[in-house]
């Protein structure tokens, strides 16, 4: 059987992977993309974060996201509102502590994701679509893949060093047993796209709003809005709070919605456009996020949680920090892929982690809800929310846990 030979092998083509890709192109590498599904194909995680537009600057790829959200139904986003039990606060991502982009989009993923791996293949990166991996080995000096392709022939290829970008499919952690479990609790989230009908005008488009449940406060909703008048709505919930026998998704889901007034209000003319569909368990982690000759991006590697929609992010961010090391190590240059990619990942990825835990136990909700808020703390808290979980001069950045939970204290004490 004839081994086609690679530098680099991407098993996976959502965000992570066209980014990658793209940045290794542009150095010369010799870049293959293997893809199980066909795109446009579903995908959760629709709102994105405004440090996410440097990264995809970074790959060559926002002049089109640019150039075509509006026909894609993209909707301009500028910042994320919070509801609870009438209470209500949000938080303008232009104004915040870090530099950098204050706006971007939420964006139905389907096109997204072609769109993104669409600009990878006109920049001439190698795409093939339905082709699964099936086998991984590793070896002193590459990595070998066996391959089923479209048409069900297998066939084999070498690459000096491969990416997983295969998110919630997290290939080889599969594949070379690197799976542990989270350490967040099983949770489900149901969900669906709607035609909304909002005919409130105070609000606002421009935001993500998430809706905290008025009696079980670790119940929560998103509402995304887009630019065509539909919307993605869902809720989180742990599984043993739901009544689920005998019962759709789509009945499950809308129950939740009627138990939140605001919610129930705003899409009360809401027609449902698409199946309901539930994921649960998403929360994952691995026991390593590389080795000699591999490395996992975003969701391949650690997913946390939906709710400050942190995955894209995080996805793009390992695109961005991994290409140049592995553009190093082609090269022949000494790396060393724990300093240079695995502990800077780690670093904003606990950042996210820690508000996503005080989210969760309700420190962060009294934070967001707090009557006085002090501007500048403000600031520096819209900067994660917007994404900026790695600029370590950002005091809740630098020290998450340990300020966070002093600013939590603060604001329980003085509420």
């Amino acid at each position: 059987m004839k081994v086609e030979k690679v530098d680099v092998v991407v098993i996976g083509a959502g965000p992570s992977g066209a980014v990658a890709s793209s940045l290794l192109n542009k150095q010369g590498k010799k870049v293959v993309v293997l893809e199980r599904e066909t795109f446009p194909r579903f995908s959760i995680g629709e709102s994105l974060l405004p440090q996410c537009m440097t990264y995809l600057a970074e790959a060559g790829l926002v002049d089109s996201l640019n150039s075509q959200a509006d026909a894609l139904g993209f909707q301009f986003k500028n910042g994320a509102a919070f509801e609870k039990s009438g209470e209500h606060t949000f938080f303008d991502f232009t104004d915040k502590f870090t530099e950098g982009p204050g706006t971007t989009f939420q964006v139905k993923r389907a096109d997204f994701d072609k769109l993104l791996a669409d600009g990878a293949a006109q920049q001439g990166v190698t795409i093939r679509y339905r082709h699964t991996v099936i086998e991984v080995t590793e070896h002193a000096d590459f990595m070998r893949l066996i391959v089923i392709d479209e048409s069900g022939e297998t066939y084999t290829v070498e690459a000096k060093f491969v990416l997983d970008a295969s998110g919630f499919g997290r290939v080889l952690p599969r594949l070379i047993d690197l799976e542990k479990p989270s350490k967040f609790p099983v949770r489900s989230s149901y969900f669906t796209h709607v035609e909304d009908n909002i005919d409130d005008a105070n609000f606002d488009r421009n935001k993500i709003l998430i809706t905290v449940h008025p009696e079980h406060p670790d119940v929560w909703y998103w509402l995304i809005p887009f630019s065509d008048g539909t919307a993605s709505i869902g809720v989180v919930i742990e599984p043993e709070k739901v009544v689920a026998a005998e019962r759709e998704h789509q009945e499950i889901l809308f129950d939740y919605i009627n138990q939140v007034p605001n919610l129930s209000q705003l899409l009360k003319n809401a027609k449902a456009i698409a199946p309901a569909r539930q994921i649960k368990g998403y929360s994952a982690d691995v026991t390593r996020l590389h080795g000699e000759r591999f490395a996992l991006l975003g969701n391949a590697g650690e997913f946390l949680d939906p709710v400050f929609s942190s995955g894209v992010t995080i996805a793009l961010r390992s695109a961005c920090l991994i290409a140049p090391v592995v553009n190093d190590l082609l090269d022949g240059k000494e790396v060393d892929l724990a300093k240079q990619y695995a502990e800077p990942l780690k670093q904003g990825v606990d950042c996210f982690k820690t508000f996503v835990t005080a989210w969760y136990d309700g420190r962060f909700q009294d934070v967001i809800f707090h009557k006085e808020q002090d501007p500048q703390i403000r600031q520096m808290v819209c900067s994660i929310l917007a994404g900026y979980a790695w600029d370590t001069s950002n005091p809740y950045v630098a020290h998450s846990e340990r300020r966070l939970d002093v600013l939590a204290k603060l604001c329980k004490e003085y509420q």
